[in-house]
């Protein structure tokens, strides 16, 4: 897959201090199968589904033993310093300063205005997802979940050439980032039904499918199944605690919804 443009989410990762434990997971979830880790990256695992490069999973760092597994969405950048010095400049956080990762690329962790972290990729020889959209446990979709609407639709546009468009009519606080004229990010408001420890955060999709059977092979089931004019979709937890949402996009219900642009 050709390097994407600038501010589309190109990979995602997550740490599991029972590596083993977390590749079984997902491999009975998603079907994945793993590569060989590589101990000069700290015991980077990459996954596939369908042997096209899918996600990577991997130890903490040390010292971040004790921090909860979570999912991290990468977005594309053609250059990781420039960005992040767009990242302070509109009331973000730097959390790991641009790193050279072999010849593979370079990266950033960053935290919006609202609380959510996100990656910074800018790829070198590794370009990011393999995966066809929509292909079973491959990427999907992804959303921004905040408490903040305008702190973060005004900190996503600056980073990033992102122009936003907001659902009409909708029961909820929901809005799209494109990227040349593409939805490539969603956007969630937080609502009451969301306890208020529960801290903002980007819930990763990946395609299954069957949304119900990828259900069945969890214990966790944070929301959903639900029909929509996107595919049948749940919100899961893994048995270490990272939340991700599970999609069948070949079933759908309902009319797609209409968006208009953000005054």
């Amino acid at each position: 897959m050709a390097v994407q443009p600038e501010g589309t989410p190109c990979w995602a990762d997550a740490m599991f201090t029972d590596v083993e434990g977390a590749k079984s997971f997902y491999a009975d979830v998603l079907g994945w199968t793993f590569g060989e880790s590589q101990a000069e990256f700290g015991y980077y695992t990459q996954a596939y589904a369908n042997g096209k490069a899918a996600a990577a999973v991997s130890p903490p760092m040390p010292g971040e033993e004790s921090n909860p597994s979570s999912w991290c969405l990468y977005l594309a950048s053609q250059d990781t310093a420039a960005t992040v010095a767009k990242v302070r400049e509109n009331g973000g956080e730097v959390l790991v300063e641009p790193m050279e990762v072999g010849a593979f690329g370079t990266m950033a962790l960053a935290r919006d205005p609202g609380g959510a972290v996100f990656g910074i990729w800018q790829a070198n020889a590794h370009e990011g997802f393999d995966t066809e959209m929509g292909a079973p446990g491959g990427y999907c979709w992804a959303e921004v979940f905040t408490r903040d609407a305008k702190a973060v639709d005004a900190f996503y546009p600056a980073v990033f050439p992102y122009t936003e468009r907001k659902m009409d009519e909708a029961p909820m606080d929901f809005a799209v980032f494109h990227v040349q004229g593409q939805p490539v990010l969603g956007r969630m408001v937080m609502d009451s039904d969301f306890p208020p420890e529960v801290p903002s955060y980007v819930n990763v999709y990946f395609a299954v499918p069957d949304c119900d059977a990828a259900v069945a092979r969890t214990t966790a089931l944070h929301f959903g199944p639900m029909d929509s004019p996107f595919g049948r979709f749940a919100v899961l937890g893994d048995p270490q605690g990272a939340a991700f949402a599970v999609i069948d996009v070949t079933t759908t219900q309902g009319e797609m919804p209409d968006m208009s642009p953000m005054a």
